[in-house]
């Protein structure tokens, strides 16, 4: 038998995937819809009844909920039978972080939790440390949070001011410093602190107790959105943390932040699913009931195309979604079996898949934006109304282009992690691009297309490949080492990766579904009007990229080799738009 190689971070540029190897969520077992619906369930019942009462800031009606989630086991998905959780697969904690997508401001302190607050003791903590804090946090009786953001450290995490001591009898460090846009400050018993000790160059991490003296909570930010989610600053005044609560090494906090913040890109990637399900669904239900000009607006072709983008965009994002998460599943099993450490395998699998992180985290909260705007302009003057949810959908919506890194930092870390990964020889990106800079005029002559459908489309996200292929070098010979001053053209190659694996994320889950369900036109649409508007897109970021780059003399060539790699057979879109919102006017929910 075969066996299925894994792809290395920012490898699909150059590599092909077989539709047999990657999951796809009509995968979901029995068991992990079961939790899924859990937490629907508890949604339902302990939530949304509360969230009016919850957007007025009321921290101990937020904490009591999320300890009630945590003692039905919400909380220890992701956690070690060991140390009082289930031990689920990484697939299946992007499916619960999807399934509390749902739950608006709730979702935000939850995924804190579970994720930020307490995963980094789980990940880089001793035994001692583990044993202490992941129980507690596992079950609900300690609620975490993540403090890394100073006001003046935001993007740049390491040049935060926060400081450790280290007291003259050697059992504490005194912490000292200030903290900001902190998650679930108002009620956190566990804090994840990172500061410099002494006059290091790299931050440390710290497993701090709100109770320690010196600890001061800020009152809660008024914000846009999430009002439901405690939002403070934090202040350390002397504060005496114990040698022993130092997470880690000594200078890794660092690599500790940046790699939570992977986790973060990617589980936010899955959390925006749900939130775009409901939004989805609250705007077919209010199309198949308000009536203009004597007929339901569900009937209106403008509408049908609106219905018809949020489920293509929402589909899409979800195929690249479950794609990766089985690859962190399989490195996960890879590292486990080299180190013996279920923490730091799981955590070295997620921060290795950088690229993908990124991806998710921008294209995820980018559909999330265009989903709910989308709501609010379906339901017209009601949508403006706090009486609606789609008016909180799209207030709590906006955040998540500035969680985990703004998209800005993330679509620079798509381009420049691709092309760190390769100069440190994971992938030949590089001999490739040349060979195709190289052989411009062979792309001109011909642009094959695949002998069936399938093969075609495949034919068409290879072709975007080495449109970026050829931009890249383009850009790398220009500039050289300055390219990191090139933002705009770095956004630019971060646009067309981001499109080119969304696009072949989708066409892999398309094509495996053929042997799962018997009639796929509704689906095929999705991919066909996927492909046809993203080959536009992909084809406008390459002309800007190379009109930036490109010496005189040499754009004409380059754009029309950008022309031929993005050409694609046309697609009746409106007819195709068409079909699908009908499939979700008729089933009046989001079932795809």
């Amino acid at each position: 038998m075969e066996i299925k190689k894994n792809l290395k971070s920012g490898e699909f540029l150059v590599a092909d995937t077989d539709a047999a190897d990657v999951f796809i969520p009509e995968e979901f077992n029995e068991e992990q819809l079961m939790i899924a619906q859990s937490c629907r369930d508890f949604l339902a019942m302990e939530v949304s009844p509360q969230m009016a009462e919850l957007e007025k800031g009321n921290r101990e009606l937020m904490k009591s909920i999320l300890k009630k989630s945590g003692e039905l086991g919400l909380m220890g998905v992701s956690i070690p039978e060991e140390f009082g959780g289930f031990g689920q697969s990484f697939v299946t904690q992007m499916l619960v972080a999807e399934a509390s997508g749902a739950g608006y401001s709730f979702s935000v302190a939850f995924m804190a939790h579970c994720g930020i607050g307490t995963l980094p003791i789980l990940y880089y903590g001793n035994r001692e440390q583990r044993e202490k804090y992941v129980p507690k946090l596992a079950s609900g009786e300690l609620i975490g949070s993540y403090c890394l953001t100073e006001p003046g450290a935001g993007s740049d995490a390491n040049a935060g001011k926060t400081s450790a001591t280290l007291s003259e009898d050697g059992k504490y460090y005194i912490l000292n410093g200030q903290k900001m846009w902190i998650t679930n400050a108002g009620f956190a018993d566990i804090q994840i602190v990172f500061a410099k000790i002494d006059n290091d160059r790299v931050l440390s991490a710290f497993i701090v107790e709100s109770s320690y003296p010196g600890v001061v909570i800020g009152p809660d930010e008024q914000k846009m959105g999430i009002k439901g989610s405690s939002t403070c600053q934090i202040y350390y005044n002397d504060v005496k943390v114990p040698v022993e609560n130092l997470l880690g090494k000594r200078g890794e906090g660092f690599r500790i932040a940046l790699n939570i913040l992977h986790m973060g890109r990617i589980k936010l990637g899955a959390n925006v699913l749900g939130s775009a399900k409901k939004a989805i669904e609250d705007s077919v239900r209010y199309a198949n009931e308000r009536k203009q000009f004597g007929v339901l607006i569900s009937s209106f072709g403008a509408i049908k195309h609106k219905l018809a983008e949020q489920v293509i965009r929402l589909f899409t994002c979800e195929s690249a979604v479950y794609r990766v998460s089985r690859d962190i599943d399989d490195l996960t099993d890879t590292l486990l079996a080299d180190c013996g450490d279920t923490g730091r395998a799981s955590i070295e699998a997620i921060g290795h898949y950088a690229v993908e992180a990124a991806i998710l985290k921008v294209a995820g909260s980018e559909m999330l934006d265009y989903v709910s705007d989308e709501a609010v302009q379906i339901y017209g003057g009601m949508g403006y109304s706090a009486e609606t949810d789609v008016e909180r959908s799209y207030r709590d919506s906006r955040i998540n282009r500035i969680f985990e890194g703004t998209n800005e930092i993330n679509r620079l870390l798509v381009s420049d992690t691709a092309m760190k990964r390769a100069m440190k020889g994971d992938f030949d990106l590089f001999g490739k691009a040349a060979g195709l800079y190289a052989g411009l005029d062979n792309l001109l002559e011909t642009m094959a297309e695949g002998d069936d459908y399938y093969g075609e489309k495949s034919t068409y996200t290879g072709n975007f490949k080495k449109a970026i292929l050829i931009c890249i070098h383009g850009a790398v010979e220009r500039y050289g080492r300055t390219l990191v001053h090139q933002q705009e053209v770095l956004n630019n190659i971060a646009d067309m990766i981001i499109e080119t694996y969304l696009s072949e994320s989708l066409r892999l889950r398309v094509q495996k579904l053929e042997s799962l369900k018997s009639d796929l036109t509704v689906y095929r649409d999705i991919l066909d009007v996927n492909i046809y508007d993203a080959a536009s897109r992909i084809r406008k970021s390459a002309h800007d990229a190379i009109y930036a780059f490109a010496e005189e003399g040499q754009a004409e060539n380059l754009v029309r080799a950008a022309d031929t790699l993005t050409a694609v057979r046309g697609v009746n879109v409106k007819s195709a738009r068409r079909r699908i919102a009908d499939k979700l006017i008729e089933d009046n929910a989001y079932k795809f």
